[in-house]
């Protein structure tokens, strides 16, 4: 059954195909028949995002540079979907590639969308306990990361005091500190 307020795609074009990025222009037609021909969507890989326990009952978190903003964040462990890759292979690649730590446990906890008025890309987040450095990180050439761990209130505080500015991380806070009982 199709649903009254979704829009019909009458064609797309791409106007952009990088690695990174992907600009497409669709022509669709709104339920009460208006066209428009102009409708811009970026493409993106899905991503994932990890609140990272350890078996101390520590939360890893990591601090990077991110050259849109021009600023160094502090943020949760994470990253892009590679093809072929389930979100939860993803996250395992990621957390040892940006920390070195594997967990022995993992759950998923959902997923949002950024921006689905411009991006149709999700983001899964997970929480992962028991985690245990096994190896080195393994940063790829683009990415310097500082790994930080935090205590349950330290995470707290840092989520409270705005110290976390990235929107899909804070979400996966959120998420993480429900799952673990600690949002009342």
């Amino acid at each position: 059954m199709s649903d009254p307020l979704k829009w019909e795609k009458l064609s797309s074009k791409y106007l952009v195909r990088e690695k990174w990025a992907t600009l497409r222009v669709d022509a669709c037609r709104m339920p009460d028949g208006t066209q428009i021909d102009d409708y811009y969507v970026l493409e993106y890989p899905d991503w994932v995002n990890a609140i990272a326990v350890t078996e101390d009952n520590e939360v890893l978190l990591i601090r990077q540079y991110r050259h849109a903003a021009e600023e160094v964040f502090l943020e949760v462990p994470g990253g892009c979907v590679d093809p072929g890759e389930t979100p939860e292979q993803a996250v395992k690649r990621e957390l040892l590639e940006e920390t070195g730590y594997a967990f022995e446990t993992l759950e998923p906890m959902g997923h949002v969308y950024a921006n689905p008025s411009t991006a149709g890309n999700k983001t899964y987040s997970y929480l992962l306990t028991g985690g245990k450095k096994v190896q080195e990180q393994h940063l790829d050439g683009r990415e310097e990361i500082e790994v930080l761990k935090v205590s349950i209130d330290e995470l707290k505080d840092l989520l409270l005091n705005n110290k976390i500015l990235q929107a899909l991380h804070v979400t996966a806070i959120l998420y993480g500190l429900n799952k673990l009982g600690l949002l009342k």
